[in-house]
């Protein structure tokens, strides 16, 4: 029955590194650039759920719509303000631009929040624990997950079934033949970094209620995130999710039966082996280049 309990949740924490690795994913098919910000942009848009909630007396629900309206606007302002403006550097020179606007992020939260560790009201209880065959399941578990999974589809919805979708994944296969095309590429552009922070955001609200609130809060979940689209592939959607689903369910059968410490060493090092024997991850694509 252990292993039950902790399949069941590493798939729910699982499904927010998910959520973080969909905006990674969702970023470097459309545009190619990792963006190291990531974590931060969603940790900065969790302090201003709290502010609306503790400092503006908003209920749970307005300020969660409210958030998310700033975090698309603050990653759309972002590539409009701060990547297209180094649009011509290199790949690494706008990857090491996000990494800086990080650490920029970072020291925001603390000076606009500090450093101590609040607490987010949340509706949703870890205290209130469901028991399905024998398996106990936190309230705040089962609510995190199906929130997850509707976030997914809602992205699933906008890549796949609608026009402006379609434009996204013309953008990511061409975006000169796209602009060709009469594609508004930087609109495009724009709006997927504003997607990408929402699904941030998202995620980190609901992990917020577990881990506390502080300007640190994202670090270890964008690492697993960035992870686990790694492991499935960094072109693939539904390889981002296949991989941090795993890494979810594997660091945690690890840490309940081999050690605590160690479950984040060992997911990376899946991770490695994975990668030495197909580098394009689980469901990723072979890089093919004409020469």
């Amino acid at each position: 029955m252990l292993f039950w309990q902790l399949v069941v949740s590493g798939l729910s924490i699982g499904s927010l590194y998910a959520l973080v690795a969909l905006g990674i994913v969702l970023l470097y098919r459309t545009s190619r650039v990792l963006n190291f910000a990531h974590g931060d942009m969603a940790m900065i848009t969790t302090m201003v759920t709290y502010s609306l909630m503790t400092t503006a007396g908003a209920a749970f629900g307005t300020a969660a719509v409210l958030t998310l309206l700033v975090a698309f606007a603050a990653g759309a302002g972002f590539y409009f303000l701060v990547l297209r403006p180094v649009k011509e550097a290199t790949l690494l020179g706008q990857i090491i631009t996000t990494a800086g606007f990080a650490l920029v992020l970072s020291g925001a939260g603390v000076v606009l929040w500090g450093a101590d560790t609040k607490v987010l009201p949340f509706p949703l209880s870890r205290s209130v624990v469901y028991h399905v065959g024998g398996v106990a399941v936190s309230q705040l578990a089962v609510g995190s997950f199906v929130i997850a999974v509707v976030a997914v589809a809602g992205l699933y919805l906008l890549v796949q079934k609608t026009r402006f979708g379609l434009a996204m994944r013309a953008v990511s296969q061409n975006d000169v033949a796209a602009r060709v095309l009469g594609i508004p590429v930087r609109r495009v552009f724009a709006v997927a970094w504003g997607v990408s922070a929402t699904l941030g955001a998202v995620a980190g609200m609901l992990l917020a209620p577990a881990t506390l609130l502080s300007p640190f809060m994202m670090f270890d979940p964008f690492l697993k995130g960035f992870a686990g689209a790694v492991l499935g592939g960094l072109d693939s959607l539904p390889g981002a999710i296949l991989g941090a689903l795993i890494l979810g369910v594997v660091e945690n059968l690890f840490g309940g039966y081999v050690s605590t410490s160690l479950r984040t060493t060992v997911a990376f090092l899946i991770i490695i082996a994975v990668l030495l024997v197909r580098p394009e991850g689980l469901l990723g694509r072979k890089f093919m280049r004409r020469v």
